[in-house]
């Protein structure tokens, strides 16, 4: 068994009847806070794997982040709405689409060109759904609150 499928597993079975309370009371909107602490971490871990050379907490972090995502796969799944391999699919097409120049044996003649093609592409992508960008702004918002609200938790403000 491939370790993802073991982590998604692990995730349905602390989800299951029989298993963890805390886990299975979780929502996509209990574990906003969550998902932005351990992107924080994950920075952390970056910063560590920087300046003092070990990678230790940075594997630890990324570890951290992907739970969160699965999560939040197998909460999807629950209710009906996509599954892990959905959300892989899409990034997977997502990063062969936008790479025209690696996946499809395009050219572009200078760096410049490249960067505006991506923009094209991404533009292409969003056609019909620019409203999404309308919710960012409350979302950086909300995630900056989030990260207020977790360093007050581990005591780094009062």
């Amino acid at each position: 068994m491939a370790e993802i499928d073991r982590l998604k597993k692990i995730v349905e079975t602390l989800r299951s009847e029989n298993g963890c309370p805390w886990d299975r009371a979780q929502t996509h909107e209990s574990l906003k806070a969550p998902v932005i602490e351990e992107a924080a971490e994950l920075v952390c871990g970056i910063n560590i794997l920087e300046k003092a050379k070990d990678p230790d907490n940075l594997e630890e972090e990324l570890g951290d982040l992907l739970l969160q995502i699965m999560f939040h796969a197998v909460i999807a799944e629950e209710e009906g709405l996509f599954t892990f391999d959905d959300v892989v699919k899409r990034i997977s097409d997502k990063m062969v689409r936008r790479h025209p120049h690696v996946f499809s044996g395009v050219t572009y003649a200078s760096e410049e060109e490249l960067h505006q093609a991506w923009a094209e592409i991404k533009k292409e992508e969003k056609a019909g759904k620019e409203w999404h960008e309308d919710y960012l702004p409350a979302a950086f918002k909300e995630a900056t609150e989030l990260i207020r609200k977790a360093e007050e938790r581990k005591g780094y403000i009062r």
